[in-house]
């Protein structure tokens, strides 16, 4: 109780969330009165960003930089208005595809909202969308960035859950996927309710110019799905490749890129590594004195006596994690409950813990999506001068269909890993 409330403590008076878990384990150990764990804490800090796979984390942050730096994003968005053609509310549809394409070479959705509404909500108000909904569906589209691969997100619970990275980022190939079709249909009836204006008309010819003067920029996520898909790369390795693959486009086809750029794009996806990394060091001091206080155990009891089975624990699961998304950000939530609930799924109800990441990480992912913080919100109303709460009301459907697929992941597991070897 002197531990939880002391991590209470600092996080109201506004102690960043890396810190909170280090001195929460300090308080720990200085209550226990047991001053010899103190000489194990370093080596858990230690430990915890002492893994292979977390190399990646780095790679996938500088491919996205690059990748911004290389124009590749505006022709991605390109292609995305030449797939689709003239349908009714075809930019709402643009707007999801694009965010698609990119999910698969960001990887985060804070980054991808910020650079997505830059780009299309300007597009979409000139085209008479209102600029709440246009901003709202940007947030949405942004929630693919974690699921579909690459997701820091994902190498961070591998790490957690002692997976492989590899493993699970292919778990979020389909679930992104049919995340995806189902924002379609969402955007669908939506558009015949409110009579959604039509995309630009592109003739034939222009539409496959268009595909072909892209293309190329698939080829960054094709190295990095491909390579681990066919066995060639693990998910490392594939950063690495993807992020050279990213200077070629860029630097080659685009001729955007740069190398005088090169410096400050490895400077900031450094900063943002370190960020992470720590985060994970901190999520390791703090998982060993949940242990060492049996918190898993106890947790466990509580969950058995309402859970009677492993959809019903999964169900609850859906509910607890969703309410702590709604107040803190991904990386941190992953941090605080995997340690805690991947326990008691796998040695309790004997769930597949890629399974389980898949459903953690997007309950996470939809918390950036729901009041009272709404990060992804914040970030769309920072760049369009959009109201955050509007934004949620306007795009309450996007909610609801996220929701359903998370009971259709919790009743069929299949859906998670049937890609994974």
């Amino acid at each position: 109780m002197i531990t939880s409330a002391a991590f209470m403590v600092f996080m109201l008076v506004g102690v960043p969330i890396g810190l909170c878990l280090c001195l929460a384990g300090l308080v720990y150990i200085a209550a226990s009165g047991n001053p010899v764990l103190f000489q194990s804490y370093p080596l858990q800090l230690f430990g915890g960003v002492d893994s292979y796979g977390l190399i990646a984390i780095p790679l996938f942050i500088l491919i996205g930089e690059i990748m911004n730096g290389g124009g590749i994003t505006r022709r991605i968005v390109d292609m995305a208005m030449a797939f689709i053609g003239s349908l009714k509310g075809g930019l709402a549809y643009v707007n999801i595809l694009a965010n698609m394409f990119i999910s698969s070479i960001l990887g985060s959705a804070t980054a991808q909202v910020a650079i997505m509404a830059q780009i299309m909500v300007p597009e979409m108000e000139k085209k008479g969308y209102d600029k709440t909904f246009a901003a709202g569906l940007t947030a949405y589209g942004g929630m693919l960035g974690p699921i579909i691969p690459p997701s820091v997100m994902f190498v961070v619970y591998s790490v957690l859950a002692q997976v492989s990275v590899s493993d699970m980022l292919i778990a979020g190939i389909v679930p992104g996927v049919i995340l995806t079709v189902m924002f379609c249909l969402v955007i669908a009836l939506m558009g015949y309710v409110y009579n959604y204006p039509r995309a630009d008309y592109q003739t034939p010819r222009q539409r496959v110019m268009t595909i072909l003067r892209t293309s190329p920029t698939l080829l960054i996520p094709i190295v990095i799905v491909g390579t681990i898909l066919s066995g060639l790369a693990n998910a490392t390795e594939s950063a690495a490749v993807g992020a050279v693959a990213a200077v070629l486009v860029g630097k080659y086809w685009t001729k955007e890129f740069k190398f005088s750029q090169l410096p400050q794009m490895m400077l900031r996806s450094a900063i943002y590594s370190a960020i992470v990394l720590f985060l994970v060091a901190a999520a390791a001091v703090f998982s060993w004195v949940l242990i060492f206080g049996k918190v898993p155990q106890e947790t466990a009891a509580w969950i058995q006596t309402a859970a009677k089975d492993p959809v019903s624990f999964m169900l609850i699961c859906n509910v607890i994690l969703l309410v702590i998304g709604t107040v803190i950000d991904g990386i941190p939530g992953l941090i605080m409950t995997v340690p805690i609930l991947l326990p008691v799924a796998t040695e309790v109800y004997h769930i597949d813990p890629r399974h389980f990441g898949v459903v953690v990480v997007i309950n996470l992912v939809l918390g950036l999506l729901s009041p009272p913080v709404g990060l992804c919100f914040f970030v769309a109303a920072a760049v369009t001068g959009a109201k955050p709460g509007k934004m949620f009301m306007v795009t309450l459907p996007f909610f609801v269909i996220s929701c359903v697929l998370l009971v259709l992941l919790s009743l069929y597991p299949s859906l998670s890993l049937i890609l994974v070897k």
